[in-house]
């Protein structure tokens, strides 16, 4: 019998991926899927304006911008089974989206690697215009050795490097969307013929390891100013950088008492960095078998069961690790895996299988399967409650095909949900921050970002255009 006990909701959101196979290996030859057309802008927004009507928080695209570890050798099994490639760019995928819906959240992910902050920056405040402030950005440091590659490097560079070059990436971006104009630099004043204050437009003049910006932000401010920030990071380092930055933070966990764990460790980061355990979101990746009966659920399972490709979940999760666990049984220990690929995903695989050293079967079973509900509505929402009692704030519902998983998700659990108080009826006005938080459209105060409002006073172009004068004033 469910629990109807008064408890914060869960927010949610939609685990999506412009490709054909995100996850779950294999499901995109299921004859009701439609992932295969991935590239048909028309499933993403029908998909965007069904998610809003259910009232989804946000949907939240994945990427990547290069290809995973060798597998078998080489690549051409992921071309084969279409192991995210191909994969187009979320970023403009959600331009259009947004102009086909009002209240969703729009997340994508954007690696430190792939755009220069200048032109990132422009390109967040551009959405979030369009927008009008929903859009959220996954910060991401790159696993994979090809898409460092593909961006000049000659190799993947270590772990903890890539988190420090993260560090610059942002505090580079924060200055130029928090500090680079005032609220009220804009005027368009038609009779004065003043478009904007030049005391209130200002450089930033960003000097560091990896960049040098000039500025000033070429885009006016938007709603949010900063875009709502994710962050997934999962290993200590990844952990530290979340509670710095992020305002919501991804887990693949295979049990609620790893949630547990995992909260304990960002609550302790959180209060180093001066913020507090209500300043972040923690969502867990899961997805969902629903059934009127539990037969009924165990037999939908079966279905996608029989398309699912373990073989393509190993090479997703070996070419993240940077190890090809091709060509070998699925019963083969995996051993001691040294990696400078993704840690935290290492670290969660071994803690599904306590007190033995899991296989390869068991990397497969962890992604797959126990981060998958099935059951009753009724079920699946206790079993949601015991996960929340451990620590997460939302869901990240991750889908078997599209759109049907999402339609069997709000059919058949989401008025369970609602019903109980733990998923909402309706949105909250505003932008996607304070949609989540209810404290306002900018970062607070105690956010890394804030120190650069009105840091650069002396940067204006009016305080550049007093200098000349002085200047020009010495020189006569």
């Amino acid at each position: 019998m469910g629990t109807f006990d008064e408890r914060p909701r869960l927010a949610l959101s939609a685990f999506l991926m412009n490709t054909s196979s995100h996850i779950l290996g294999g499901l995109w030859r299921h004859p009701d899927a439609q992932q295969h057309r991935f590239y048909d802008s028309q499933i993403w927004i029908d998909l965007a304006k069904k998610l809003e009507a259910a009232k989804f928080d946000s949907l939240f695209f994945a990427d990547v911008v290069g290809l995973y570890g060798d597998h078998e050798g080489g690549w051409a099994s992921h071309v084969r089974k279409g192991l995210q490639i191909p994969t187009h760019d979320p970023l403009t995928l959600l331009a259009a989206i947004a102009t086909h819906t009002k209240d969703i959240g729009l997340a994508a992910t954007s690696s430190v690697i792939q755009a220069h902050p200048f032109q990132f920056a422009r390109q967040m405040s551009t959405l979030d215009h369009i927008s009008n402030g929903r859009v959220g950005w996954n910060i991401v440091t790159s696993v994979l050795a090809n898409a460092h590659i593909n961006f000049g490097a000659s190799t993947l560079p270590a772990h903890d490097d890539r988190y420090g070059w993260a560090e610059e990436y942002v505090a580079a971006s924060y200055k130029l969307w928090e500090g680079s104009w005032d609220d009220d630099a804009l005027l368009a004043d038609k009779d004065s013929g003043i478009y904007a204050d030049p005391a209130k437009v200002h450089k930033i003049n960003h000097r560091g390891d990896y960049y040098s910006i000039d500025g000033p932000h070429l885009a006016l401010p938007s709603a949010q100013r900063t875009p709502f920030l994710f962050q997934a990071g999962s290993s200590p380092r990844g952990v530290q950088f979340a509670a710095t930055h992020a305002e919501a933070t991804f887990l693949f966990s295979p049990h609620p008492e790893y949630v547990r764990k995992k909260d304990a460790q960002l609550t302790e980061q959180l209060a180093a960095a001066g913020r507090k355990r209500s300043d972040i979101k923690v969502f867990a990746g899961l997805s969902f078998v629903v059934g009127s009966t539990e037969e009924e659920a165990k037999r939908l399972e079966a279905e996608y069961d029989e398309y699912l490709d373990l073989h393509a979940i190993i090479a997703h999760i070996g070419g993240g690790l940077g190890v090809d666990f091709g060509g070998l049984d699925l019963d083969t220990p995996i051993g001691e895996v040294k990696t400078e690929g993704a840690q935290g995903v290492l670290e969660a695989a071994l803690a599904s299988t306590p007190g033995r050293n899991p296989t390869l079967r068991d990397l497969a079973y962890y992604r797959a399967k126990q981060q998958q509900i099935v059951g009753t509505p009724d079920r699946i929402a206790d079993t949601l409650l015991e996960w929340q009692d451990a620590g997460i704030d939302g869901v990240n519902v991750i889908n078997h095909i599209l759109p049907g998983s999402y339609d069997n998700f709000i059919d058949g659990l989401l008025p369970e949900l609602q019903d109980r108080g733990i998923a909402q009826r309706e949105y909250a006005q505003g932008s996607l921050r304070q949609k989540l938080f209810g404290r306002g459209d900018y970062l607070p105060a105690n956010h890394p970002a804030a120190q650069y409002r009105g840091a650069f006073d002396d940067l204006s172009a009016e305080a550049a255009e007093r200098s000349l004068e002085l200047a020009r004033g010495s020189e006569g």
